[in-house]
């Protein structure tokens, strides 16, 4: 199993897209908390560069990872909870003896901020974390899961994914790998590829013994 960190195993995704738009906002690329989610969710640091280049013409500054990640962190370190009902289904891959890890869009430094913060590192550590910063093309590109299931030494038709992004839906998708589109914030049309949808995190346990 392959999981997704933002939104999937930590309850991130609208402290950081409020953090995001507050700060594209003030750089003058006026962003909503809606359409961060919609534009953003799922996405590397470096397809925000792409999105706001492409659109405006213009460049973000230098120091533009930097103060977002700190924004970010800070925010994290206030307000971030795994998401209601993961633990169960971590307990449950383990008592199968199913092997699991993590492959996120985010920086090494984010993923293991946010795992910290909610008690969950230790379900994962060093050696089952996997960053966009590993690969050189970040999702809907199939490379990050296809790396994390070379890693873990499983062929990826064998592998499954966990994801709520259409973004991340696209890369498993792409990776040959079946897909579960968790639907608590993401409208379930958007994930309407996958293999099954489920809006509350406690469904995943009984649709992978489907």
């Amino acid at each position: 199993m392959i999981f997704d960190n933002d939104g999937v195993l930590v309850d991130s995704e609208r402290i950081a897209n409020r953090v995001l738009a507050a700060y594209l906002t003030e750089l003058g690329h006026p962003t909503t908390l809606e359409e961060s989610i919609r534009n953003f969710m799922g996405s590397s640091i470096g397809r925000i560069h792409e999105v706001v280049r492409r659109r405006t013409g213009r460049p973000l500054p230098g120091a533009f990872d930097d103060t977002l990640h700190r924004r970010t962190f800070d925010a994290f370190r206030r307000e971030l909870l795994p998401v209601d009902g993961v633990s169960g289904v971590l307990d449950s891959l383990e008592s199968e003896q199913v092997p699991y890890c993590v492959a996120s869009s985010g920086t090494h430094d984010r993923i293991r901020v946010s795992l910290r913060k909610t008690g969950l590192y230790g379900r994962f550590g060093e050696s089952r974390i996997f960053s966009a910063e590993d690969v050189r093309r970040g999702k809907p590109a199939p490379d990050l899961f296809l790396h994390a299931a070379d890693v873990m030494g499983v062929p990826p038709e064998r592998c499954a994914v966990v994801e709520d992004s259409p973004l991340g839906l696209r890369a498993g998708l792409a990776a040959g790998m079946d897909v579960f589109g968790y639907a608590a914030m993401t409208p379930p049309e958007r994930l309407a590829a996958a293999r099954a949808r489920f809006p509350e995190m406690k469904a995943l346990v009984a649709l992978l013994s489907t």
